[in-house]
């Protein structure tokens, strides 16, 4: 079940990239520009999992994750949003990470699903970090018919630490920033992309892992996306202000991060408690749990792989 850890890492590199490129890549043409997505089936799928991922996230990143699904017979369909990795930016300063409106990221995921996922299996579920966690939520919300099997999601971006100002500051001026006309500039305190020492991280305790994620944003530049407009930050509250007060009668499962200051983990017991079909597992650890060191992270898949065959039909078709 479990293939990788960070003690091997270095010498399983040439397996995770001669699998990256064994995956079919490609892009598919949107009204948001190019969205490029990567798909493996092996022969005999036990089942087809679509990973949606976090803001400034590419699937490129995934490698190690993906590699280790394939070992485990899983298909795989993943992308990068609209306005990072390697899709079309959004606006002329590639930087900044924009959208007017999360329907944008949720017509690409809808675009995703009925070109490469529904012609394939009716035998699929989502597995979703952060902000892909708040997408799929959105959704799910306006596809309750989904033929989805379920969502499992990891440190979703149900409500935004917003420190050191308070959650409802922050909406009341990227409100009035976007009425302004500045919709489409850096959020206070935003940036262009900007390297961060292990030390002063708040993704991942695994340095192993945090050293292979900074490396490649340095090798492949074009993946570098800096900090969020008004525009994202305005559609981001009001995506999970809805979220904090919907209800899904949907099979979902939590991994949440006890240590996270990109999210808060109050938000995903809420959901939880108001949801009766979804669970939820707290973790010792920071934001990127699927990044995160050995036992966290096998812990985290631990969880996955038993919600997944909790889910989907089984080899035998019961």
């Amino acid at each position: 079940m479990f293939y990788s850890n960070s003690n091997e890492l270095s010498h399983n590199l040439a397996a995770i990239e001669q699998h990256w490129q064994y995956c079919n890549k490609g892009q598919l043409s949107s009204a948001y520009g190019d969205i490029f997505y990567v798909h493996y089936a092996p022969i005999n799928p036990r089942f087809t999992v679509v990973i949606v991922n976090g803001r400034i996230e590419s699937a490129i990143k995934y490698r190690e994750l993906l590699w280790e699904l394939a070992l485990n017979d899983i298909a795989v369909v993943t992308f990068d949003h609209p306005g990072q990795g390697m899709s079309s930016r959004l606006l002329d300063n590639p930087q900044i990470g924009h959208v007017n409106n999360f329907k944008q990221f949720r017509d690409a995921l809808q675009h995703i699903i009925d070109t490469l996922v529904l012609p394939a299996t009716d035998n699929w579920l989502f597995m979703a970090h952060s902000m892909g966690g708040a997408i799929v939520c959105d959704y799910l919300q306006n596809n309750p018919n989904s033929s989805a099997k379920g969502a499992f999601l990891c440190a979703p971006m149900l409500q935004i630490n917003t420190a050191p100002y308070p959650t409802w500051l922050a909406s009341r001026i990227a409100k009035l920033a976007c009425q302004l006309g500045f919709d489409k500039r850096y959020a206070i305190g935003q940036q262009d992309y900007r390297e961060k020492l292990f030390f002063d991280n708040e993704l991942t305790h695994c340095e192993k892992r945090y050293q292979l994620f900074q490396e490649l944003y340095q090798q492949q530049t074009k993946l570098q996306l800096g900090g969020v407009s008004f525009g994202w930050l305005n559609a981001a509250f009001s995506l999970t202000n809805k979220l904090n007060n919907a209800s899904f009668n949907f099979p979902i499962s939590i991994a949440s991060a006890k240590q996270d200051t990109i999210v808060k983990p109050d938000a995903h017991a809420q959901f939880a408690n108001r949801n009766a079909q979804c669970a939820i597992r707290s973790y010792a650890g920071k934001h990127e749990l699927l990044c995160e060191v050995d036992p966290i992270r096998r812990a985290v898949l631990t969880q996955f792989y038993e919600f997944a065959d909790s889910v989907t039909l089984n080899e035998t078709g019961s």
